[in-house]
């Protein structure tokens, strides 16, 4: 039986009815998308969006390669026709228009560098000499004038000079924090030259007499000694690196004490347990080998009788967590405390250099946790994430 024209006439109503909605959410959803935030939000946005990229590209201080990335962001966080960066002994990177004025920029920025104060040029020739005003604001890094940002406009009101200097003083942070990263890089391979050279005047010493003793009483061994030896200097004072993974630290360790057991005899004792997922995790280099030094020299050599070293490496979720524990003399707490915080000297330089590198790397959470007492022996727990994408062995 054909549709009656009341069913069509509701069948057109529902069919109008469903695409009167769509269109309405549809929109809607266009409208909360234009609404999305104000004015003054979207502008806060592309200020720090701006300030963001630049910033990636200074990690490393004033160069070429990253003035010229950021320069660009800069440029149009300022919104001027031109900008250029430079540093005391060139023009670094030049974005936007007025390029003939480029090999001027020095010269325009010579009192700038100097003196550190921002000038303010206008157009023509008793300005820039060019079509285009322009605000020349000093980077400072401490109390040096490492270089200076030029922003060039039609006219250079004082909202342009006040945010030109404050674009300055943003990338004098961004150099400041390139030379703390330096600096930190500089005291952590200072602190690695400090461990081998702990390491050479006594471990050596006493591992070439040690192997001179087995020389003519049994050559095979002091041939085996002498191999072991050459191997452990070669990891020891290799020049590459300021970071191997827990395998490679544990094999230093063996041939460490393999030349200890040498002079020791049964008096050094060690058990060694590894969880095998662990061995690649990536650790500070030297970083496990002064704890065992410390455990031998200041644990068990001023004991009588032999003693035991254990170390243990486990699998702690998202750590590695490596344990090194003697039976030795033990040390005291609050002296063990001051030496660690660098408030005196002591002879366990290794803890401390291992201590503060770890901290600098990881956070003052991963630094060396020590349980000691007199007489009762040292437990030195570290923990490592086991994630590190940022290290290289």
């Amino acid at each position: 039986m054909p549709d009656s024209p009341l069913l069509t006439a509701a069948a057109v109503a529902v069919i109008a009815m469903a695409i009167a909605v769509v269109v309405g959410v549809g929109l809607k959803v266009l409208r909360s998308f234009r609404d999305l935030g104000t004015d003054a939000e979207r502008a806060t946005y592309h200020t720090l969006h701006a300030a963001s990229q630049a910033g990636q590209h200074l990690r490393r201080g004033l160069n070429p390669a990253g003035a010229s990335k950021a320069s660009r962001h800069l440029r149009t966080l300022l919104g001027c026709d031109a900008l250029a960066i430079a540093d005391t002994s060139g023009v670094l990177a030049w974005d936007g228009a007025a390029e003939e004025l480029k090999p001027r920029l020095m010269e325009l920025a010579a009192d700038v560098l100097a003196g550190g104060r921002t000038a303010v040029l206008s157009p023509g020739p008793d300005g820039t000499g060019g079509t285009l005003a322009a605000v020349i604001a000093p980077v400072r890094a401490g109390s040096r004038v490492v270089g200076a940002v030029a922003a060039f406009a039609s006219s250079a009101g004082s909202g342009l000079v006040r945010a030109a200097g404050e674009v300055a003083d943003w990338v004098a942070v961004q150099v400041e924090l390139a030379e703390l990263d330096a600096s930190r890089t500089q005291l952590m391979e200072a602190e690695v030259r400090a461990l081998r050279a702990q390491i050479s005047p006594h471990f050596i010493y006493n591992s070439l007499n040690a192997i001179a003793s087995f020389i003519n009483t049994d050559p095979a061994r002091a041939r085996e000694l002498v191999v072991e030896f050459a191997d452990f200097t070669r990891y020891s004072f290799r020049r590459h690196g300021d970071f191997t993974t827990l395998a490679e630290e544990l094999r230093c360790i063996d041939r460490y004490l393999l030349l200890e057991r040498a002079r020791f005899g049964e008096r050094v004792q060690v058990s060694l347990r590894v969880a095998p997922e662990v061995l690649s995790t990536v650790i500070p280099f030297l970083s496990l080998q002064p704890l065992v030094e410390n455990a031998v020299r200041h644990g068990l050599e001023a004991k009588e009788g032999p003693g035991h070293i254990t170390i243990t490496a486990d699998d702690a979720g998202a750590y590695a967590q490596v344990t090194i524990e003697d039976d030795g003399v033990g040390m005291d707490p609050e002296q063990l405390q001051s030496m660690l915080a660098g408030h005196i000297d002591g002879e366990h330089v290794g803890l401390r250099n291992v201590d503060a590198r770890l901290r600098q790397v990881y956070g003052d959470a991963h630094g060396l946790v020590i349980e000691t007492a007199p007489g009762e022996g040292t437990l030195i727990t570290m923990k490592v994430p086991k994630s590190q994408p940022g290290h290289d062995a």
